[in-house]
């Protein structure tokens, strides 16, 4: 038995919390350089700490937020009066996480697919980050979309790492949070997505179940199947349909729940899917949110690098903070996108 089983169980319970979902603030350098531009912010460290310093600080965020993904430099840091941001987090009752992975690269003898790289001196990482406070951790595995892709290679060999990372994770005493993300980047119907993301997820739990991965002490972070960004938009309702009979096929009920990420959808329409899905009955876990620019954006939008702009965007992260709450409990309205 993992003798750290009180303390992943401990964790999970902190992050499962109705009507409470994950913010995703772990963007790679050139990611948040890129959300940063948008908005004519220079990406300095400085930049990103007062960022970080602002979402984490938020007022009442714990009321709607349980756990924080966050990027190693985030771990490091601190907010303006000194407290390391795990810290601040974690004062109003945010479990601090921690992204992995080192990013993607193209897979060998794969054209088009990609694999996603990180596992060597993983465990040794996972103890300096537990140190620093971090409680559970994130590793994307990332799945192009075509009549052709992804290839059975790398549906097994993405598989394959997640569950190695997941192993490594628990072995260290964090919960392992499983990200495959089948990509909405394409042309492809949503009864491809569909086809592909019920491969990926069968793959996943195979091997999860081969590394011995204890479900109970797991979070998995899936796409939701929606048609390609190229394709005729689909209704949320045959979204949510699509996703949630997709994962009554391929997820095993003991896993402790399931947060989508938003992968590239608006602020309003991943609030739209996530209730949706909601609404649907005959599901064992529960289903909330993990979003990083479907809870950002707004707030970016409204600070725009100022320390002025502070509490305006505060007040919009919280907002869709507590729309996404809504969402997780099948309780969103669209009517409640006009008020403040």
């Amino acid at each position: 038995m993992n003798t750290h089983s009180d303390a992943l169980q401990a964790t999970i319970d902190a992050l499962v919390q109705r009507g409470k979902g994950l913010l995703a603030a772990d963007e790679s350098g050139p990611t948040i350089a890129k959300r940063f531009k948008t908005v004519g912010v220079e990406s300095t460290e400085e930049n990103r700490r007062a960022w970080r310093s602002l979402l984490l600080g938020t007022p009442g965020l714990g009321e709607f937020v349980s756990g924080v993904i966050l990027y190693e430099e985030t771990l490091g840091q601190c907010a303006d009066d000194g407290e390391p941001l795990s810290s601040l987090a974690a004062r109003q009752g945010i479990v601090p996480g921690i992204k992995v992975d080192k990013g993607k690269i193209s897979l060998a003898h794969a054209p088009g697919d990609e694999i996603t790289q990180g596992l060597d001196g993983l465990a040794e990482r996972l103890g300096r980050y537990k140190e620093q406070g971090a409680r559970f951790a994130k590793w994307r595995a990332v799945y192009n979309i075509s009549s052709t892709l992804p290839s059975p290679l790398a549906i097994e060999a993405n598989a394959e790492s997640l569950a190695r990372y997941a192993a490594i994770c628990q072995e260290a005493g964090l919960v392992p949070i499983v990200e495959p993300e089948v990509l909405m980047d394409g042309e492809h119907s949503i009864e491809r997505c569909a086809q592909v993301t019920d491969a990926v997820l069968h793959e996943v739990f195979h091997a999860l179940h081969r590394h011995s991965i204890v479900l109970e002490h797991m979070l998995l972070k899936p796409s939701m199947v929606v048609a390609g960004k190229e394709h005729v938009p689909v209704n949320v309702t045959e979204a949510a349909s699509q996703t949630v009979t997709v994962l009554n096929r391929t997820v095993p009920p003991a896993v402790a729940g399931i947060f989508f990420l938003s992968g590239g959808q608006t602020p309003e329409e991943a609030t739209a899917h996530l209730d949706a899905i909601n609404r649907i009955g005959r599901r064992p876990w529960p289903l909330s949110f993990s979003y990083g620019r479907a809870l950002q954006e707004p707030p970016l939008k409204a600070w725009r690098g100022q320390a002025a702009n502070v509490s305006e965007a505060q007040r919009a992260l919280l907002k869709r903070a507590r729309l996404n709450a809504a969402a997780a409990q099948a309780r969103y309205s669209t009517e409640d996108e006009s008020t403040s």
